[in-house]
């Protein structure tokens, strides 16, 4: 099984087969197989990408800079349903009618 490919060697080569399909100087069949490894490396960059997103997100809401994704994870399910239930006990009903007739 072979290494995963780092994020920034990815993007090179990416950036090498799109060159290479913009050239327009190769046989129908080489340019499809150029295309499927480039976009099997787009995904790869995309979800790279994404897990740094979220890492650094995590991070940033974290005091102490620790990454214990279980705990998060639980804490934004609550959060998000304690969020919903105050939004609603903080609406008046006039607020609420006012809602349905926007």
């Amino acid at each position: 099984m072979e290494p995963e490919l780092k994020f920034e060697k990815a993007l090179e080569r990416l950036e090498k087969i799109v060159e290479d399909l913009e050239s327009g100087n190769m046989p129908l069949e080489d340019a499809l197989k150029k295309y499927e490894e480039g976009v099997k490396l787009s995904r790869l960059c995309t979800q790279k990408l994404t897990q740094a997103g979220s890492k650094i997100e995590i991070l940033t809401k974290t005091l102490n800079g620790t990454l214990e994704l279980a705990s998060l994870d639980q804490e934004s399910g609550s959060k998000k349903s304690e969020k919903k239930k105050t939004k609603k006990a903080q609406q008046s009903p006039n607020q609420s009618e006012d809602n349905l007739l926007l």
